[in-house]
């Protein structure tokens, strides 16, 4: 395809031809990939990878080179406009990853190559809107700029004349869940206000620090240093010269901050200097380093354990393989999978290749890094969304030019820049994170890597205890070598003297076996089912049963610490009238609302709605408001009731919104700042917590039954994970898990560690009812804020859909739906959403794409 219109070109008969590049564009719902020509005279300037600026239709927008062809797919082309990095942004590698991503999820080729690009540098065109002068004119004058002007249009001309010229995204932001744009349609109709394209420059650049440095002979710098100032001025020559003795003692130039910091001297005190010849001002490029200040002790790597030395001994000759399969390492937590990564990781290295190390969650960024760190000082980056702009495009920089050779990080870690990766690990891999589907391109990062590695021949381990039944599946046909870490270890013998002194601990009895003489394994923790039925029955109407309020006290008398997990924030699930019924919701999401008691608050987690807990019923005015259900908040205030000197925290969302909340909450635990910690499924990732002997489920099955044929599997893998957070040291440990569902199989399977169990038994209801990974599954969504326009689209599409698959005999391909998903309304708007179900949906849905505003997702992790 190619993007044809104004300064179109067409070579003369008889003339050299042009070179021509194919490139991705940054438009949303614009799928395929465009051909333009170079401008004759900088050809040589352009290449693979590179961020451009191009013409395309009335705009102007970035885009990324993918390739050269000798001839263009059309016989008129444009001009390729300036280039917005010298370096390329992308490495052939991540051009083909793009490619397969794009194919694979349906996603417009363009942005799926922006996406690899760090925040900040890939700009999307955008229109602005304005007011002419006529409208500035009559408004000054007082005239009415209509006749009749709406309370939607007037609050936009407000906001326009009050802050100017703004961009759509910025109005976005200042009119959230309004439809501004058609009444700004409705304006510049009417001549009110003007709009233009435009595209803004990158909003990440490197940072560069003002230094200073000594310039001149320092004997006669030293024999003149009384003249520095007029006489009368004894402050500023005093200043001038401590800034003069501080540049020439050092070896290089200071930056300006800290000279101001240790003499008093301002900016007139270094331009003095300056025009005297004794200094020079310099701007340097200085880096931004979120690793910076993390102190990390270095570390050796530890003998094996048998079954680690035989896992390893598979992984290390696939790295003499040209195109190695992917590995699946099972192993139960605490078996230690980290160590093999770290093994794999020095064999890369070694290797003269990259490693990339992915990790569900930022929660388990701290950790991981300084594990990486301590084996590899100063090689080793970190990306995730909690570092600014500027720290993620730092550390993009400093791979792509080779000075780093590990990144750790969530799933856009795989999008490092790394000339030749070596190694991509995707620890916890079962974990819903890796998928990314509020934006596009909407991708999963296990098949992401898979395929990466594929493309750049790199080994690829997926670590979990708790697979997906697909990722299980995979293996078991023998698409991927399977591997298994079935044994706990506890740690080496040294290192167990270490976490006991370090804790002040001495166990009575130890809760370890000797595999040799330094060797040390331990079990994993029993599990206690507790029938809350029966605590009820009994008297009890505490959110704790008694066997769980008995441990509390026990683990804290020993001055050990305990997690207490519920997969759900705020203090009360929902807040209704007993009166009339009357259920408070979300006005854009038509969800129940979260009471958050800590501020008297109603919140929804799903838009960020926020309002005040009503003292009487919105319906019909009853003072009988009441809280049900029960949430983290709710659980610290039961925990400080119980026990009043107890340290309490929470680890959810609402206590990690800041920078750096994650590493804070971590380092204060981890030291015994806090005694119980509750929290939500961030505390069922792989933390190591040797003081941790109790973990508490407060509400086992809060999650098994939503409407999504992935969520008995969900369930399960974080009840097994958080019971792994318990007995990882010598003190052992205990877990209790409160259901009222007792005899459900995923409970069962979760309280005995059985992952084949629970495995076997749900890879029969997959096949039975055609899911993944028997069946592929394309998810389609369309939203609008009428709700019978968003059926409408929905049942048209659908019915033209039932006809392609009659026609094109898709004999084994069934649709599902429409219908609205258990999610109707978010944000404002109404949710309408069809499944397709069969070997090949993707081709399907592909020949027949069903146009701009359409959600389309390839086999998601919910459908919710």
């Amino acid at each position: 395809m190619t993007e044809t219109g104004r300064d179109q070109f067409s070579p003369p008969s008889g003339t050299q031809p042009p070179r021509y590049a194919r490139i991705g564009v940054n438009v949303p719902q614009v799928q395929g990939i465009f051909d333009y020509h170079l401008p004759p005279d900088q050809e040589e300037a352009y290449q693979l990878g590179q961020l451009v600026e191009v013409p395309f239709g009335r705009q102007n927008v970035q885009g990324v080179i993918v390739d050269f062809p000798e001839f263009p797919a059309v016989p008129i082309t444009k001009a390729v406009g300036k280039i917005l990095d010298p370096d390329p942004v992308l490495t052939p590698l991540q051009i083909n990853l793009a490619h397969y991503i794009s194919e694979e999820t349906l996603s417009p080729l363009g942005v799926t190559l922006l996406a690899m690009v760090p925040a900040g540098l890939s700009v999307q065109a955008d229109i602005e809107y304005r007011l002419p002068e006529d409208s500035l004119a009559q408004l000054e004058s007082g005239e009415p700029l209509l006749e009749e002007i709406t309370p939607a249009q007037q609050r936009l001309v407000d906001l326009l004349r009050e802050r100017g010229p703004l961009r759509g995204r910025q109005l976005d932001r200042a009119l959230p869940h309004k439809n501004w744009r058609k009444t700004a349609g409705a304006l510049a109709r009417r001549g009110v206000l003007v709009s233009h394209s435009t595209l803004g420059d990158p909003s990440v650049k490197p940072k560069l620090e003002r230094r200073l440095v000594f310039r001149g002979n320092p004997a006669e710098a030293r024999d003149g240093m009384g003249n520095l100032a007029n006489k009368g001025f004894p402050a500023a020559l005093a200043r001038r010269e401590a800034v003069l003795k501080m540049i020439m003692a050092a070896d290089q130039a200071l930056p300006l901050t800290e000279i101001y910091r240790d003499t008093g001297a301002n900016l007139n005190d270094l331009k003095q200097l300056v025009k005297r010849g004794l200094a020079e001002i310099r701007e340097v490029p200085v880096l931004r380093d979120p690793l910076e200040g993390l102190e990390v002790e270095p570390s050796q790597a530890p003998r094996l354990t048998p079954d680690q030395a035989q896992v390893w001994e598979v992984i290390s000759e696939a790295f003499r393989q040209e195109a190695p399969a992917p590995f699946l390492l099972q192993g139960v937590t605490g078996s230690g999978k980290t160590e093999i990564y770290l093994q794999a990781v020095e064999e890369a290295l070694r290797q003269g290749k990259q490693a990339i190390i992915m990790v569900p969650e930022i929660a388990l960024t701290p950790q991981t890094v300084s594990r990486f760190m301590s084996r590899f000082p100063s090689r080793v980056g970190v990306l995730h969304s909690e570092l600014s702009p500027g720290e993620r495009y730092d550390t993009w920089r400093l791979a792509r030019a080779g000075a780093l050779d590990i990144v750790v990080g969530p799933r856009s870690a795989l999008f490092t820049p790394f000339p030749d990766p070596g190694l991509i690990v995707v620890d916890e891999c079962h974990d819903g994170s890796y998928y990314q589907g509020d934006s596009v391109p909407r991708y999963h990062a296990l098949p992401a890597a898979v395929a990466y590695a594929r493309i750049s021949g790199a080994v690829c381990i997926l670590g979990s205890a708790t697979p997906n039944v697909a990722t299980r599946y995979q293996s078991d046909r023998g698409r991927w070598t399977y591997l298994s870490l079935p044994e706990r270890i506890l740690a080496h013998r040294r290192s167990i003297q270490v976490q006991l002194n370090q804790a002040r601990q001495s166990p009575e009895i130890p809760r370890y076996q000797a595999v040799n003489e330094d060797l040390q394994m331990a079990s994993l923790p029993e599990v206690q089912v507790v029938d809350m039925r029966s605590e009820l029955r009994n008297g009890n109407r505490s959110i704790f049963s008694r066997s769980l309020q008995a441990a509390l006290r026990s683990t804290l008398d020993r001055d050990q610490q305990a997690i207490l997990f519920l997969n759900r924030r705020g203090s009360a699930s929902y807040v209704f009238c007993r009166d009339c019924g009357y259920v408070l919701r979300c006005p854009r999401c038509d969800t129940a609302l979260t009471a958050h008691l800590a501020d008297r608050s109603l919140r929804c987690h799903h838009c960020g709605y926020q309002r005040s807990i009503p003292t009487t019923c919105p319906a019909c005015g009853s003072e009988r408001i009441r809280h049900m259900g029960t949430g983290t908040e709710q659980v610290e205030v039961e925990v400080q009731k119980l026990l009043p000197g107890a340290r309490t925290m929470r680890w959810d969302r609402d206590t990690t919104r800041t920078k750096g909340a994650h590493w804070e909450i971590m380092k204060r635990f981890t030291s015994h700042q806090a005694d119980v910690i509750i929290g939500t499924q961030m505390l069922a990732k792989g933390l190591d917590l040797p003081l941790v002997t109790l973990v508490g489920v407060v509400l086992a099955e809060s999650s098994l039954y939503l409407p999504d044929y992935r969520a008995a599997e969900r369930t399960f893998q974080v009840l097994t994970q958080v019971a792994g957070r318990a007995g990882r040291s010598p003190l052992g440990g205990q877990v209790i898990m409160q259901t009222f569902e007792p005899d459900h199989y995923v409970i069962k399977a979760a309280a005995r560690h059985d992952y084949l169990g629970f495995y076997n038994q749900e890879i029969g209801y997959r096949r039975e009812l055609g899911y993944p990974p028997f069946q592929n599954l394309v998810r389609l969504e369309i939203r609008d804020r009428e709700n019978k326009s968003a059926e409408g689209k929905a049942r048209t599409y659908a019915a033209a859909l039932a006809g392609w698959i009659k026609q094109e005999g898709y004999r084994s391909t069934r649709l599902v739906g429409p219908t609205p998903p258990y999610f109707s309304k978010i944000r404002g708007e109404y949710r309408w959403q069809l499944l397709v179900k069969g070997p090949n949906p993707i081709k399907l849905v592909r020949d027949h794409h069903p146009g701009p505003g359409w959600i389309i997702e390839v086999n998601p992790p919910a459908i919710l």
